[in-house]
């Protein structure tokens, strides 16, 4: 476009730059939060304001950020920014589950796979390293998702403080009386050796080359 024509036009005028760049901006727009410490100064802002607490349902510490996990953060933290936003104080405490069969099967197998034994206290101890080594990268890629929360004050199913709240909380249950022992139907998985949700359970569809004949019962 020459000089003279371009001169003749309305162009709109940005400090944007034309290319989004974001493998190369994002993280240093992420650098540029964490020296305000924007998060800390949310809470400040709205300290006075009424809370909103959004319970974090913490992910499994058995692999990656996967799709499901990062729409799931994200989710929560579209929320709590819009709280935020719309005046509340908003304290976002992360955390991470670091029990149950999903990485006690990874760790079993990995333990099989070298040739050892899984004895229980070995397999307590590995299954700990194995979450802690998953902690550690699943809070460093929530953080390039540029999830605002508490990473300071994260809590973990495996701490031996969390557990014994665990047990208190179970206790004060059952000094209301809202504890009882009845009868019910429980899916149970026997390779696993564990119970099953409903959700879990899976029906295939069988044809069964038996043949069921009915006969009249004479009376004798």
């Amino acid at each position: 476009m020459s000089a003279k024509l371009k001169d003749t036009l309305n162009l709109p005028q940005t400090g944007f730059p034309m290319r989004a760049n974001l493998v190369e901006r994002e993280p240093l727009r992420l650098e540029h939060w964490s020296g305000l410490g924007l998060y800390d100064r949310l809470q400040e802002k709205n300290a006075e304001e009424e809370s909103f607490v959004l319970h974090d349902g913490p992910p499994f510490t058995n692999g990656d950020v996967h799709m499901g996990t990062a729409l799931n953060k994200t989710l929560k933290d579209v929320i709590v920014r819009y709280k935020g936003a719309r005046g509340f104080r908003v304290p976002y405490v992360p955390g991470w589950d670091c029990h149950g069969l999903p990485i006690e099967h990874k760790v079993s197998k990995s333990l099989r796979d070298q040739g050892k034994g899984v004895e229980p206290l070995e397999l307590r101890r590995a299954c700990r390293e194995f979450s802690e080594g998953f902690i550690e990268k699943q809070r460093g890629q929530f953080q390039r998702l540029g999830v605002l929360a508490d990473w300071g004050r994260e809590y973990r199913t495996m701490n031996p403080a969390y557990e014994a709240s665990i047990l208190r909380t179970f206790a004060e249950f059952v000094d209301k009386e809202l504890v009882y022992r009845s009868k019910k139907p429980v899916y149970w998985s026997i390779p696993c050796r564990t119970a099953l949700a409903e959700a879990e359970v899976e029906y295939k569809d069988h044809v069964s080359p038996a043949v069921h004949v009915r006969f009249r019962v004479r009376e004798s």
